[in-house]
């Protein structure tokens, strides 16, 4: 009788911390300042503002080296595509991206845009994410949009620099045009 009766105080006990544990708040929380919020949109301002400047300086100060991930990885559909019929390790993935995004950025004699909207940032002390819908335009005109998010990292000098690029791609749809008859 005893032991049934140890058993159930224990029980109630356990069920009572739990119930207590799931009410309360997560010990652990991110940590995240005003400022860094601000010097991470300032990133995002600057980045845009370096694209329509066609200022590659500019841009290539904001990543943390030129060899980040930097690119819109290709749908399952095309990977599997590609491997049946080029390049059976292909990954969807490829290299020198930022470099070619640069090279394309300096070297387009068309005005340049990327806006961007809905933008969300999530820190957590020295690594950030950010995401947002984008559309990139070539003489105002939209050539592609889609979600694109970045991951951020808090440098040893304070600075925050892209460690990572990723977008998902969909083009604009070319214009039919009507045969005259």
């Amino acid at each position: 009788m005893i032991r049934h009766l140890t058993a159930a105080v224990l029980t109630c006990t356990l069920l009572s911390s739990l119930s207590a544990f799931a009410d309360s708040p997560p010990v652990h929380l991110r940590s995240s300042t005003p400022e860094d919020m601000q010097a991470i949109t300032q990133v995002t301002q600057d980045f845009q503002a370096a694209v329509r400047s066609k200022d590659l300086k500019m841009l290539s100060s904001l990543m943390l080296n030129s060899k980040i991930m930097f690119e819109s990885p290709s749908s399952p559909e095309m990977v599997k595509n590609v491997r049946e019929k080029f390049d059976a390790s292909f990954d969807g993935t490829a290299t020198g991206s930022y470099a070619n995004f640069a090279q394309f950025i300096g070297s387009e004699k068309g005005a340049l845009d990327e806006k961007f909207s809905n933008i969300q940032i999530t820190q957590d002390g020295h690594i950030a994410w950010v995401m947002f819908d984008y559309e990139f335009l070539l003489n105002d005109q939209v050539q592609n949009y889609g979600v694109e998010t970045w991951q951020m990292m808090k440098t040893t000098e304070g600075k925050w620099k892209i460690l990572s690029v990723l977008w998902t791609t969909h083009l604009m749809p070319k214009p039919v045009e009507s045969s005259a008859k």
